[in-house]
């Protein structure tokens, strides 16, 4: 799937979550009357800020990632961020570092307040030019604003949850079996709309991708550290437990049913070889 092809994947997909997103926003103004549309659309707008600002925050307290000195061994990983946020036209993002159990790595925040989490596993398993492809694969999630747009379809997710219940209990006419229904309609709804969310997240992993081979000049430094990762992780136990940031992550060595199924990542293998051709 060539560059063009995913902008468009991506481009569908957003345009149908939008849609979602007014859709929900029409039913709430309707149900609580034109009078209430300013207090509806400021909650509709507040949602997404307040889970972008306690996504990041527990991002970091998930990994019990500190900042990273720029010092000693830790000294060249600033230097290449440095170098590369250049090129991206990028404001250098806070670096910190953390045990994560696997390598592995995650950028969270926006552009201009970005931040970048490495784990220790990570910088001793890898080269320095893989490294470097790396960290030009975060950098990227954050020049194209990856993280708000994931933050974006959660939000989604949950007002449409929401707008779902109270159509069902509107239907229902508040008889208690109603209650159940709604409860399990909205959790059906915040479903099908996280699987378009996931489509979107796994579709960011490959322009990532490019874009850090395009700042670092070829496609294999980051093919050999996916390689890498991947074979780090084997056996292996991540210590963060929360499925928000492995959606974060490089690499998402969550293994379980749901994750296979309904994957944030694209297969590594198919990643692999896109970067090497």
């Amino acid at each position: 799937m060539n560059k063009t092809g995913l902008q468009l994947r991506m481009a569908f997909v957003g345009s149908l979550l939008f849609g979602l997103y007014l859709a929900a926003a029409w039913f709430f103004v309707m149900v609580f009357g034109v009078s209430m549309a300013p207090l509806v659309v400021l909650g509709v707008v507040l949602l997404p800020i307040g889970q972008y600002k306690l996504g990041k925050w527990l991002a970091i307290r998930s990994a019990g990632a500190e900042d990273m000195p720029d010092q000693g061994q830790y000294a060249r990983v600033h230097r290449m961020t440095e170098s590369l946020s250049r090129d991206m036209k990028l404001e250098k993002p806070r670096l910190m570092v953390a045990d994560m159990g696997v390598p592995n790595a995650f950028a969270t925040g926006r552009k201009g307040a970005g931040v970048v989490v490495v784990s220790t596993e990570l910088m001793r398993l890898l080269e320095d030019d893989e490294l470097e492809g790396v960290v030009a694969h975060e950098l990227a999630h954050l020049k194209n604003r990856d993280t708000v747009m994931m933050v974006l379809g959660q939000s989604i997710a949950t007002i449409v949850g929401y707008a779902v219940f109270f159509v069902v209990r509107a239907i229902g006419e508040n008889n208690p079996a109603s209650f159940v229904l709604a409860w399990v309609a909205s959790i059906v709804a915040n479903f099908l709309v996280m699987i378009l969310v996931m489509a979107i997240s796994r579709y960011r992993e490959y322009v990532a991708d490019d874009t850090a081979r395009q700042y670092i000049g070829r496609g294999d430094p980051l093919a050999r550290a996916l390689e890498k990762i991947s074979r780090g992780a084997e056996g292996r136990e991540s210590r963060i437990e929360d499925s928000g940031v492995n959606a974060l992550c490089i690499f998402n060595a969550d293994r379980s049913l749901l994750q296979q199924v309904f994957s944030t990542h694209p297969p590594t293998e198919k990643r692999i070889e896109k970067l090497r051709n």
